[in-house]
């Protein structure tokens, strides 16, 4: 059985400001160092065989942070980078409501070459790491599409918001992904309220 412990990179000041960032490349801030650090001395007390990242510096410097607990293996993968959001990058949500009302943004990536991207990334994961723990440091909207998918759409996309920092964990049996917990957080000092499937 192949275990899978999504982590999203700790807070940014676009996060803090709630702009959107896409692929452009935020580093995390003074509370996202705090978050990433508490994530590693959470995560010290499971065995893990790999730490995957996206290469976006957010996301990068929060698997190293994780990783100072842990000293395993990190990897980098494209596939888990954030999803290009094309105009609206940058934007604030009441900007992003006056300028994009259908919230159709120009030239953004695709839904579903988003979604393939991903999907095609934990497979390749489950190739290359079966029956191992592997830790994977994403963002919030790869982590809503691996949710939605899972799920059947119950949960991900305008039905959770997903909190920095937060744990996620999905396992490969009987040839499917099952979610068996998501957007934990009880971890982080600053933690908001736990939920469970």
């Amino acid at each position: 059985m192949t275990t899978i412990c999504i982590v999203r990179h700790g807070e940014t000041d676009w996060n803090a400001a709630g702009r959107l960032q896409g692929t452009t490349d935020i580093p995390l801030n003074a509370k996202g160092i705090q978050q990433a650090k508490e994530s590693g001395q959470f995560l010290k007390h499971s065995d893990w065989d790999v730490i995957i990242t996206s290469p976006l510096k957010r996301a990068r410097r929060t698997a190293e942070i994780i990783n100072e607990s842990l000293n395993i293996p990190l990897v980098e993968m494209d596939d888990f980078k954030e999803k290009y959001f094309g105009d609206a990058e940058g934007m604030t949500l009441e900007e992003r409501r006056v300028a994009f009302p259908n919230h159709q943004y120009p030239n953004q990536e695709g839904i579903s070459a988003f979604t393939n991207r991903i999907m095609a990334g934990l497979e390749k994961i489950n190739q290359k790491y079966k029956d191992q723990k592997v830790l994977l440091v994403a963002h919030g909207a790869v982590i809503n599409s691996i949710l939605a998918q899972l799920s059947n759409g119950e949960l991900g996309y305008g039905k959770t918001k997903i909190q920095n920092a937060c744990i996620n964990e999905i396992q490969y049996c009987e040839n499917c992904w099952e979610i068996k917990s998501f957007n934990q957080v009880s971890h982080l000092s600053q933690g908001e309220i736990q939920l469970e499937k």
